[in-house]
């Protein structure tokens, strides 16, 4: 099973909400992710895309970015959103699409804290939309697993 497969099935079973949104990740590499959704399961009454399915898919992105820099780095963590915020700009009008891009140095002070000091904290940046039509800033934490 490849990275995008098998990080895509880890949020499906975890997190059975993104199976009903139809959460996918379209590309996936060290340090970036681009993920969609459609319209259709994620529509308000204006037609648009609902702000809460805007909100949940720009958490579900970092959340995969974030896993997936843990397992690249062979490294064990639970991983939790310590907070977010949005800023809705222009309503979505066709699937959703989100892209979150992590820093290079940023990824490795990450890791390097992870694997040392057991926990680290991550701020990512995710767009929604052209435009981009919302933005999250999400702030990741993760604690690394204790070993039996």
């Amino acid at each position: 099973m490849n990275d995008i497969a098998a990080l895509e099935s880890r949020i499906h079973s975890g997190i059975p909400l993104s199976r009903a949104m139809r959460f996918r990740i379209c590309s996936l590499d060290g340090h970036a992710i681009r993920v969609e959704a459609p319209l259709e399961p994620n529509i308000n009454v204006h037609g648009t895309g609902f702000a809460g399915s805007l909100y949940a898919l720009g958490i579900l992105t970092a959340w995969a970015m974030t896993a997936h820099v843990i397992a690249r780095a062979g490294l064990d963590a639970e991983l939790v959103v310590a907070s977010a915020t949005i800023r809705y700009r222009a309503p979505v009008t066709g699937d959703i699409t989100c892209a979150c891009d992590v820093e290079v140095p940023a990824a490795a002070a990450f890791v390097a804290a992870l694997g040392g000091r057991g926990r680290a904290r991550l701020a990512l940046r995710v767009q929604i939309g052209a435009g981009p039509a919302a933005e999250i800033e999400a702030h990741m934490h993760a604690q690394a697993e204790a070993t039996p």
